[in-house]
């Protein structure tokens, strides 16, 4: 993954979140900010890869001197949906994974919006509020957080969501 804030030492999120919790912790995170990732840089080549893999070749994301030329932002930017794609890359870094969940999975998103565009070659980061965390008899729980994706320097984030999350324990 591109660099990370971490004094340049980076988190390893290959087998998914990295930090447990008990069922009691978590719920005790209800209405808190319980977490901020590291700040990632994404640069050409990945918005490129993006762009290769979803064929949105628009120029303002892949043509820098295009970019440059003909769109108010002075460059490239991000395509959103691949600043949402980071989600997961942030979330793995910092948010909690309540210990015995069998399976965890994306419920979806209640709320999202695309603030500010993103330039390419910024860092952004992703500060999470748990905004709820509910387990039902069965053992599946659901927890909804609010989710701010900050982008390193800017007044306005780049993305606002309510993201859901589900798991069986």
């Amino acid at each position: 993954m591109a660099d990370s804030g971490n004094n340049g030492a980076s988190v390893d999120t290959r087998e998914g979140p990295v930090r447990r919790v008990s069922r009691a912790q978590m719920e005790a995170m209800v209405g808190t900010e319980a977490a901020v990732s590291d700040w990632t840089r994404i640069d050409q080549s990945m918005v490129d890869a993006f762009a290769n893999l979803t064929g949105d070749r628009f120029f303002i994301h892949v043509d820098p001197d295009r970019a440059a030329r003909e769109s108010p932002h002075g460059g490239t930017i991000l395509h959103g949906f691949l600043t949402l794609s980071m989600l997961p890359h942030m979330t793995y870094q910092v948010c909690p994974f309540v210990e015995g969940t069998k399976s965890m999975l994306n419920y979806g998103l209640n709320r999202l919006r695309f603030v500010a565009p993103v330039p390419t070659g910024s860092r952004i980061r992703g500060r999470f509020f748990l905004k709820s965390f509910d387990v039902n008899a069965e053992g599946r729980w659901t927890s909804v957080w609010n989710v701010t994706v900050d982008i390193e320097g800017a007044e306005r984030p780049a993305i606002v969501a309510e993201w859901l999350s589900v798991g069986f324990l």
